[in-house]
């Protein structure tokens, strides 16, 4: 817990991603927020703006887009999934952010790539250690408001 930064936006409940620090801010009134470490998207993958969270899941099967597995062909034999599990890059949770009816295809999720905190190398979406994601995963309903600046 932290004395929310004067940047970071957001009445209570909300989460805010402020990329260019690495931080991940659940806003929690009264001047607190809980504070997260997390790796972001790396140059041409980033992206700001607002979503909602419309799903949360457990130990998420994980599907990669087609541009991924155009970038990286060895992703192709996932191309019907990968089952949750400690291998899985998505973690032991994801939370699906949608803009109106439109799935972002951005996740605030966990990692199997600890080292990858506090760097930016994800095609775009949100990670967090496996213990905060699940800490944060916890806190925040369906429904939850996220700004990433």
């Amino acid at each position: 817990m932290v004395d929310t930064p004067p940047n970071i936006p957001g009445d209570a409940g909300t989460v805010v991603v402020d990329p260019a620090d690495r931080f991940l801010y659940l806003i929690l009134g009264g001047g607190k927020a809980m504070r997260y470490g997390i790796g972001v998207g790396k140059e041409g993958f980033a992206w700001a703006g607002e979503a909602q969270i419309k799903d949360k899941q457990h130990w998420p099967k994980w599907f990669p887009p087609s541009d991924m597995m155009d970038r990286d062909p060895r992703l192709k034999k996932f191309d019907k999934g990968q089952d949750g599990g400690p291998t899985n890059p998505l973690g032991s949770r994801a939370m699906y952010l949608w803009s109106g009816n439109v799935d972002t295809l951005y996740r605030i999720h966990g990692t199997n790539d600890p080292l990858s905190i506090g760097k930016a190398v994800s095609s775009g979406c949100v990670r967090m250690l496996d213990q905060d994601v699940i800490d944060l995963y916890e806190r925040v309903p369906l429904g939850t408001k996220v700004i990433v600046l």
